[in-house]
């Protein structure tokens, strides 16, 4: 392998606990999130076969150029969603989705992720369709609120959203940012930046990121054959929520909330749950990559059972009025 597969500007977060939770890894893989590879060339590294690279940002696939020849048929790259993962491969031996936003993304200020580094009012990680700067300058101020508040679970949504309305047209990251933190109190050391949840809430509305990972596990769910295994990443509470239940559901896990009703149909499981517990970074990833402290890795195996539906809803996913 060159020097060149070497070098990444991205690193995997809980790589190691995934690879052992998966292990033996063999066939063929789908990474859904391939963002710079390390997932990827974690599990040919383990001893995958072949593994599809799914990734709708196709920075992503500039970037690999210079390495990803070096594993000659071993990797396939498909861009696109991985809410149609299911498209890219057929009876697989396993799918990982790294939910994380890649540092390539943040790092660049013209894509406009980052409140930190001044940049247009972007966040699109197909880098087409609707940008922030068109929610943020054409939403009307209770659907700005809503995504505010759903997305990124920000309590002042109303205020801020009131605050953009008035502050608009707003076309640069540092303009919303200063917006954002006119109206919250000044952050205290070690907290996160005031404009932390505004940000996350419109790249989740721009990308549609909720939609895509409900669709994503049922793609998943139709992609894997029996014994496949499927391991996601998360980073926040609503995503962990969304997959746990998924995983419940789908393994017949989910218990009646109220003894007094009606059973719910049983179901012929569809995936397996060893672990019931979500597997999190320990201390000496933490002090190494920061941005672990927050992730969980879940795992499920895949049964003989059919592949069905299941309405987003029942997995916690936030939904606005009239819609998604």
């Amino acid at each position: 392998m060159s020097a060149a597969a070497d070098t990444q500007p991205h690193t995997p977060v809980l790589i190691e606990p995934l690879i052992a939770a998966v292990s033996p890894v063999s066939g063929v893989w789908i990474d859904g999130t391939f963002g710079a590879g390390g997932y990827t060339r974690a599990l040919l590294a383990a001893g995958a076969d072949q593994v599809v690279g799914v990734d709708r940002d196709p920075l992503a696939f500039e970037m690999a150029a210079g390495w990803v020849s070096d594993y000659g048929d071993r990797i396939t790259l498909q861009q696109g969603t991985f809410s149609k993962l299911d498209e890219y491969g057929a009876d697989v031996d396993g799918v990982v989705l790294d939910l994380g936003v890649s540092s390539m993304q943040l790092d660049l200020a013209e894509r406009g992720f980052s409140f930190m580094r001044d940049g247009p009012l972007d966040m699109r990680m197909s880098q087409d369709g609707p940008s922030a700067a068109d929610i943020v300058n054409e939403a009307d101020e209770s659907e700005l609120a809503d995504i505010i508040y759903l997305y990124g679970e920000e309590r002042a949504s109303r205020r801020i959203a009131k605050a953009i309305v008035a502050a608009r047209p707003l076309s640069t990251t540092l303009q919303l940012a200063k917006v954002v933190e006119g109206c919250l109190p000044r952050s205290k050391p070690g907290q996160s930046h005031p404009a932390t949840r505004t940000f996350q809430a419109l790249r989740i509305a721009v990308n549609n990121e909720y939609g895509e990972l409900a669709e994503g596990l049922m793609a998943a769910e139709r992609a894997l054959k029996p014994g496949g295994q499927l391991a996601v990443v998360t980073f926040h509470s609503v995503e962990d929520r969304m997959v746990k239940r998924f995983m419940q559901a789908r393994s017949g896990q989910t218990a009646n909330a109220n003894r007094y009703a009606p059973e719910t149909a049983q179901i012929t499981p569809a995936f397996r749950v060893e672990k019931r517990k979500a597997i999190g970074p320990d201390a000496d990833e933490v002090a190494a990559n920061p941005r672990a402290r927050s992730a969980k890795l879940r795992v499920a195996i895949r049964t003989e059972a059919p592949a069905e539906r299941i309405d987003p809803a029942a997995l916690g996913m936030p939904m606005k009025k009239g819609g998604r």
